[in-house]
């Protein structure tokens, strides 16, 4: 979808790498560079957010790196420490009646959404997509837009039915470094960068997947340092708050599901 078949490859690799199931390991793999090798064919080579040139020259730069990388980080823990937390304890709360109380909490948070998108004149529907782009050009988000933007993310990921956490999670962390480029009087479109860098690496933690997604959706080659930089201290400032990657928490409820269905299945043949 963006096409960038490199960062599919990096995440699938660094994310097998914490498991031990070789014959899924080498069928994910060969999906992943398909899929790319298929986007390619059928869309050609674009970047998603455009062409960026811009980088880190003076002290205040590196300042800007240093705060998007261990605020992004940070600010991604908070998420994916507090999606794996409230999603067990709705989890618990369904276990009665599963369909009304589900029903339920989806209603909550999408009247939540609903009023928290008017409220921000809609800037909170959709990925963001239009705002971190603007950001990376230059065009300094409104200051509070990355809270509103996480706020929901993050109600989309309770109700059950998310509408997706990378493109989000991109314009979550493009406004986190506007709004941290602007107050320190720095380049809103590297501010942009790193801030998608920190903030993405924080909810994943794969910083290679960070650095490879974001260098292939900007062509931002000269920025190839403070990328990497921001990936690697967003994802040790997340490790610090958050010991349970974001999509393996996920991946342990849909396992625990399934090692009960066979359970089941196999106490029926019994």
């Amino acid at each position: 979808a963006c096409n960038t078949p490199l960062a599919g490859i990096v995440f699938a690799i660094e994310e097998m790498s914490k498991t031990y199931e070789s014959r899924a390991n080498g069928l994910v793999l060969t999906a992943v560079i398909l899929s790319g090798l298929a986007s390619l064919a059928l869309v050609g080579s674009y970047t998603y957010f455009g062409t960026s040139s811009v980088m880190a020259k003076t002290p205040m730069d590196w300042l800007l790196v240093l705060v998007c990388g261990v605020g992004g980080g940070a600010f991604g823990a908070l998420f994916s420490a507090g999606a794996l937390r409230l999603s067990a304890r709705i989890r618990r709360f369904a276990q009665t009646m599963p369909l009304k109380r589900m029903l339920a909490v989806a209603a909550a948070c999408g009247l939540a959404s609903a009023v928290l998108g008017i409220a921000t004149g809609g800037a909170t529907f959709g990925t963001g997509y239009e705002q971190a782009r603007a950001a990376i050009e230059g065009q300094a988000a409104p200051s509070f837009f990355f809270i509103e933007k996480l706020a929901a993310t993050f109600l989309a990921m309770m109700s059950g039915i998310p509408g997706g956490i990378f493109a989000p999670s991109l314009s979550v962390g493009a406004g986190f470094g506007s709004t941290m480029a602007s107050l320190l009087g720095t380049s809103i479109g590297l501010g942009a960068i790193v801030g998608m860098a920190g903030y993405f690496a924080g909810v994943v933690q794969a910083p290679m997947t960070a650095f490879v997604i974001i260098l292939e959706m900007t062509g931002n080659h000269e920025g190839v340092i403070p990328i990497m930089a921001a990936s690697m201290l967003g994802y040790l400032t997340s490790r610090l708050f958050s010991r349970e990657p974001l999509y393996h928490g996920l991946s342990r409820v849909f396992i625990a599901q399934s090692i009960r269905a066979r359970r089941a299945a196999q106490a029926n043949e019994t």
